[in-house]
């Protein structure tokens, strides 16, 4: 009996000890990717939620603020994987201002219920309101970003991330099946199912790797000078005569088969070459395409113009276009309708992406 509590214990716990190690170093690689940081504090969030699960599991006594580290942790759970499928999903590097606003508001919160409303002093409250609250908001975003992976869901295949989103959603639904039910079963259920869930996308991680295509030898070395030029340029008269920014779908494996070169290649050349992100040379073009419309309709509605510059939202709109040209759209409108037309064309900005 002793021998089996042990063998719990420690498969219980490896989901917690391997979630922090692979949290750490997710963050440590992310280097300002929005995407990875999210990733990386969902399961940071998953692994503290899985420390405290194991902990009052073994030790039912532990100091009552422990509890109240995990419940927090595991009111942070949902949002964490609503934005890391938000994230990936925009055309933005960081958060829109409402995104901004929500989290601001979510972090509020919870700071002014755990310091108004500590565990130790209101048990009550937190096993019989809090408590409840926090599982039905982890199952309200949990709906939203799988929501959110529906509408895209023609872009997943495309995705780089395609693959990640859905193991995440995937992981974290089952995990959340696995704390709804343990009354039902047992309350150490849930933390054995991170430490499935962690397990088999490592596996899958690792047999997705295998199976990819070897490293391309100019993988490894810059592209020449004279033949990233040419590629860039092809890169150029391939969007101005396709138009494929106006996509809000559009993706670098699409982009980079339209080239004829593998998206490693298109991503170094854009990296390397360009100094630019394929996220903003696409935000570049659309912006460009933006500021056409908006001297060519000036009585054309603002979400019309979004739409047809091939971004997805306003926000997204809004924040691009003010990041790349310094001014809101409307006021680019209104100084557009002056003699002091700004003269570049479309044509001349695209080429000044090369």
């Amino acid at each position: 009996m002793m021998l089996s509590q042990h063998f719990l214990f420690f498969f219980a716990m490896l989901g917690a000890f391997n979630g922090f190690a692979a949290a750490s170093f997710l963050w440590w690689r992310a280097r300002g990717q929005a995407t990875q940081r999210w990733l990386a504090l969902l399961i940071l969030m998953v692994s503290v939620r899985t420390g405290k699960s194991v902990a009052f599991h073994f030790w039912p006594g532990i100091p009552k603020f422990v509890l109240q580290i995990g419940l927090t942790a595991c009111v942070l759970i949902g949002p964490c994987l609503y934005f890391l499928v938000r994230s990936s999903q925009g055309n933005a590097a960081g958060p829109d201002r409402v995104d901004r606003w929500h989290i601001a508001a979510l972090l509020a919160i919870v700071a002014m219920v755990n310091v108004g409303l500590p565990y130790a002093s209101h048990v009550d409250l937190w096993r019989h309101v809090v408590t409840p609250v926090i599982v039905y908001s982890w199952l309200g975003y949990l709906l939203l970003a799988t929501a959110q992976l529906y509408v895209h869901r023609a872009r997943l295949p495309e995705t780089p991330s395609g693959s990640l989103l859905l193991w995440s959603t995937g992981g974290i639904w089952i995990i959340w099946i696995a704390y709804y039910t343990s009354g039902y079963t047992s309350y150490i259920v849930g933390a054995l199912s991170f430490t499935f869930v962690l397990a088999a996308s490592i596996v899958a991680y690792l047999r997705m790797r295998t199976g990819q295509a070897p490293i391309e030898p100019y993988q490894d070395r810059r592209i020449p000078d004279a033949e990233a030029a040419a590629q860039l340029q092809a890169l150029a008269e391939l969007m101005a005569r396709e138009r494929l920014h106006l996509d809000p779908g559009v993706t670098l494996p699409r982009v980079a088969r339209r080239l004829g070169m593998p998206q490693t290649r298109l991503s170094q050349l854009l990296n390397d070459n360009n100094q630019t992100s394929f996220k903003h040379y696409l935000t570049q073009l659309r912006v460009t395409e933006a500021k056409a419309l908006l001297r060519q309709e000036p009585a054309k509605p603002m979400d019309l113009i979004a739409g047809a510059a091939g971004f997805q939202s306003m926000s997204t709109f809004y924040s691009a276009f003010k990041k790349v040209e310094g001014l809101t759209p409307a006021a680019y409108r209104q100084r557009a309708a002056t003699p002091e037309i700004d003269s570049r064309s479309p044509e001349t900005d695209s080429n000044a992406l090369i």
